[in-house]
């Protein structure tokens, strides 16, 4: 009984052992040496065998017919380059596959890292709310130890301007007499010059002598204020330019008898119980000084254009 062979289905030079390009006479002994090995008389009950002895057998038939071999090769290359692609695609598709996998496994891995560490920040923030963080403590202390410095030195820098900026100033005023000698700029500034250093004087004459004095501290302004009286046959008053007269909480206490010095030209030591002012303290740089000088030389041009104006009037 012969068996329904589908030899499109069949790997024939696989079946022979024998290579895609064998000759007649190669594929011929490959078939004997198979066939008697399976031969069925060999293995009556043996079915696999009396199976492969007709696969054999179709082999050979095919193979050595050169149109019925051209027939199958054309099948039989076409198949096995279906094979080769989806070998190939396979290939690919598993290691898209793999890839994928390992990317979503990086993915996976990452967002429990993430997870992990917004845990673990979130922990220490709360620990950081429950204890307290010493060094923050510390900082904001000290900043504001920093503030409260500045604080201090901002005030002390507006009461050095309200202070040091507007230096002392003195009013004169006498009566002219005929036949009396009166003061001249360089007289005035001879009688003054011995209790301090005059920085600027200023000096109208009309039927009453005006003259504005500026000193370069209060102490020298004060000591001129409380001893000079001018000159015995034109004396003058002396009064505080502006209200100027320095406050007492800033004057140094001290007592000296007015009675011990007897000439006008001792005035200077001749000190009552009122007290003199402390020396300013320095201009802290370039810049202070500049903006002091102009503003007291719009003051001169103030004072200028004020005893101006007395005058005509």
């Amino acid at each position: 009984m012969s068996l329904k062979i589908d030899v499109t289905k069949l790997l024939l030079y696989d079946i022979l052992g024998v290579a895609e390009d064998a000759g007649e006479k190669e594929i011929v002994k490959a078939y004997r040496k198979q066939a008697l090995k399976c031969h069925p008389d060999k293995n009556p009950d043996n079915p696999e065998a009396v199976e492969l002895f007709h696969k054999l057998s179709k082999a050979l038939e095919v193979l050595t017919d050169a149109a019925a071999r051209a027939a199958y090769d054309k099948i039989f290359k076409a198949k096995k380059a279906v094979a080769e692609r989806n070998r190939h695609l396979n290939v690919k598709q598993k290691k898209f596959k793999e890839d994928l996998e390992a990317r979503e496994r990086d993915a996976q891995d990452r967002i429990s890292r993430d997870r992990a560490a917004t845990k673990n920040l979130e922990a220490e923030i709360e620990r950081l709310r429950k204890e307290g963080s010493k060094l923050l403590e510390e900082e904001q202390q000290l900043l504001k130890e920093q503030l409260k410095e500045e604080n201090i030195v901002d005030s002390h820098i507006v009461q050095n301007d309200e202070t040091e900026d507007i230096t002392p100033k003195l009013k004169i005023k006498w009566r002219r007499k005929k036949g009396c000698e009166d003061y001249t700029e360089d007289q005035l500034k001879q009688i003054f010059n011995k209790y301090g250093k005059v920085l600027n004087l200023l000096m109208s004459v009309k039927k009453t002598g005006t003259a504005i004095v500026e000193f370069s501290s209060p102490s020298a302004a004060n000591l001129a204020y409380i001893n000079e009286k001018g000159l015995p046959d034109t004396p003058f008053t002396i009064t505080w330019l502006h209200e100027q007269c320095p406050k007492e909480s800033t004057l140094i206490k001290g007592d000296y008898s007015a009675s011990s010095h007897g000439s006008q030209s001792e005035g200077v030591s001749r000190l009552s119980a009122r007290s003199v002012p402390p020396m300013p303290s320095e201009i802290r740089d370039y810049e202070s000084l500049v903006l002091m000088r102009l503003r007291q030389a719009e003051e001169r041009k103030r004072l200028i254009a004020q005893m101006q104006e007395e005058e005509e009037g």
